[in-house]
């Protein structure tokens, strides 16, 4: 079983140009000015309840989670239906999104090729935390 990893509660200070960054056409040069900023003031919603997971799989292909991402995952937020949760099942961590509708409980992959989870009888289902981001790495060095 993967084991949570808790992030570091140390300032991860970055620099941050003022302007967006066209992803259409390119707009013309201009002077950014340019601040320090704390990623966990921008990444983290309470920082004490905030975990990294690695990403195993690609059942969550469908909404941009890859395998071998790291998602933050909060655990002081109440999970409602259409969150995309880390649970446990029987034991085993897995990435889902909650489908929660009254007494009606599963868990949706994005990826056709990946059923619902349906809880049988005997089965013990836990919501550990909701995923908040999703860190994906474009390039491998």
């Amino acid at each position: 079983m993967n084991i949570p990893l808790p992030l570091s509660s140390s300032p991860l200070p970055l620099t941050l140009f003022d302007g967006a960054v066209c992803a259409g056409f390119p707009s013309p040069a201009a002077d950014y000015s340019q601040r320090r900023i704390n990623l966990n003031e921008h990444l983290l919603m309470n920082e004490q309840a905030s975990f990294l997971f690695r990403v195993r799989g690609d059942s969550m292909l469908g909404i941009g989670i890859y395998d071998d991402d790291t998602l933050i995952v909060d655990r002081s937020i109440t999970p409602a239906h259409n969150h995309i949760v880390l649970a446990i099942v029987d034991e085993e961590f897995t990435v889902k999104r909650l489908f929660q509708r009254g007494q009606l409980v599963r868990l949706l992959a994005e990826n056709p090729a990946f059923p619902p989870i349906v809880l049988k009888e005997g089965q013990e289902l836990r919501i550990w935390g909701v995923v908040t981001f999703n860190l994906h790495k474009l390039l491998n060095v």
